[in-house]
């Protein structure tokens, strides 16, 4: 079944966690072929999604995560951007729309807003973060695929991140934890986790240590969702949420 049979046209809003787009086209031999690339991405997204209306969110400054843990991502530290990425962020902006908030990131906005706007959205990211921790409706326009995470997955896949942590953002979790234990350890679990996950924190690192890692890490792994928690780690809450839609000139320019 195509993705015109399954989602009613204008439907939904594409939420777009855009950083990965940049990611994608920066190594293209010229930035009018990158951004050419950028357009064609976008376009077959918010095709597979039957919509037009879509919102785009980009990460450009330091997060509140860096000052949870100074080694945040510290395994990306001397790999400068290319001018291009910075051109391309441009194009996001200008032609699209897309914009960012000082201390959160893409995904945190993503995240933020399929919580608490009322509409119907569908977040298009290739993050597994925000696919597996937020509830709903996704599109991954890494693989080209949707997929739905229930409430239930989306929770046993957020203690799975404390547990382990995030190599990808040099988030360490509990050492010689990975995948497979973690999973092992919350398959059969079904409420309790916060408890559990505590538990084995203390019995790595001892009381002090363990729960002071505990904390850190949940703060490293957990996307925002809430107002609460934006104004606890942002300072303040974002904006309503402002629709962009493209016009049947666009539609038919890029489609």
């Amino acid at each position: 079944m195509s993705s015109i049979e399954r989602l009613p046209r204008d439907g939904n809003i594409c939420l777009i966690d855009a950083d990965s787009l940049m990611y994608y086209e920066m190594d293209k031999p010229s930035l009018e072929l990158a951004m050419d690339g950028i357009d064609q991405r976008i376009a077959s997204m918010l095709s597979e999604c039957n919509t037009s209306k879509y919102v785009g969110f980009l990460t450009e400054k330091r997060c509140f995560r860096y000052d949870v843990a100074l080694d945040y991502k510290g395994n990306r530290k001397g790999k400068a951007k290319p001018p291009i990425f910075y051109a391309l962020r441009e194009h996001l902006k200008q032609r699209y729309n897309m914009w960012s908030m000082p201390e959160l990131e893409a995904d945190d906005l993503v995240s933020y807003y399929s919580y608490t706007d009322n509409r119907s959205t569908i977040i298009c990211s290739p993050d597994k973060d925000v696919l597996y921790q937020c509830v709903g409706m996704h599109y991954n326009y890494g693989k080209a695929e949707f997929l739905h995470t229930s409430p239930d997955e989306a929770l046993k896949f957020l203690w799975k991140q404390v547990l382990m942590g995030d190599s990808t953002d040099n988030i360490p979790g509990i050492p010689g934890v990975g995948a497979k234990t973690s999973e092992n350890w919350l398959k059969d679990r079904t409420k309790d986790y916060e408890a559990f996950a505590l538990k084995k924190f203390v019995e790595k690192f001892g009381m002090v240590e363990g729960v002071m890692k505990f904390h850190e890490t949940f703060k490293l792994v957990y996307m925002l969702k809430t107002d609460d928690d934006m104004k606890r780690e942002a300072g303040r809450t974002p904006p309503p949420l402002e629709v962009s839609q493209l016009s049947e000139g666009q539609t038919e320019e890029l489609w």
